[in-house]
């Protein structure tokens, strides 16, 4: 079993990012179990809340699970940062729960996550991974400050067939010249 680093609750201005929990399952069947919300991923839609749980809590995967919710305590959006081999470097993942799209929640969650990943975490880089067809989050990424560093064809096979792959990479050096970060 992987040891997991413990999940830092964070806070934006409308949201809590806290670690997972089992309830949590079922607030994200209905974007996770839904074929076109899934488009994206490398798997397919999830066909229960079991199957679903299994993914999100699994103990060999070494990453970390933020879950967004609002102050009444409805779920958001998930977030992920997982550390590669290559000291310092982390991938980033997010996806936003139907009907809370497109109302700003992946980027307010990902700016927090992105600061504390470099200002308190120990990142120097972080990189997605993004099929080109996912036009909404790479424009996130290109807000976010990300630069586009590598366009694979064909690189990954999916649900949906072959998929071209953008890399997106931003170090903490540029953080800290675009947020006016201080150096820690």
């Amino acid at each position: 079993m992987i040891q997991q680093a413990a999940t830092v609750p964070l806070a934006t201005e409308r949201f809590t990012l806290r670690g997972l929990r089992r309830s949590d399952a079922a607030a994200l069947l209905p974007t996770l179990g839904n074929e076109a919300q899934c488009r994206y991923l490398t798997r397919p839609a999830f066909t229960s809340e079991d199957e679903l749980w299994g993914w999100l809590a699994d103990p060999d995967w070494p990453g970390q699970t933020w879950i967004a919710e609002d102050a009444r305590g409805e779920i958001c959006g998930r977030f992920v940062a997982i550390p590669q081999a290559q000291q310092g470097l982390v991938e980033i993942g997010y996806i936003t729960c139907i009907g809370w799209q497109r109302r700003g929640v992946a980027r307010e969650c990902m700016e927090a996550l992105v600061a504390h990943l470099f200002c308190e975490g120990r990142a120097q880089r972080l990189r997605a991974e993004v099929d080109i067809e996912n036009a909404a989050s790479l424009r996130l990424l290109d807000r976010l400050g990300f630069a586009c560093e590598a366009l694979h064809r064909n690189y990954e096979e999916t649900h949906k067939g072959m998929c071209d792959v953008a890399i997106y990479g931003l170090d903490r050096a540029a953080y800290r010249v675009q947020s006016g970060a201080s150096d820690r």
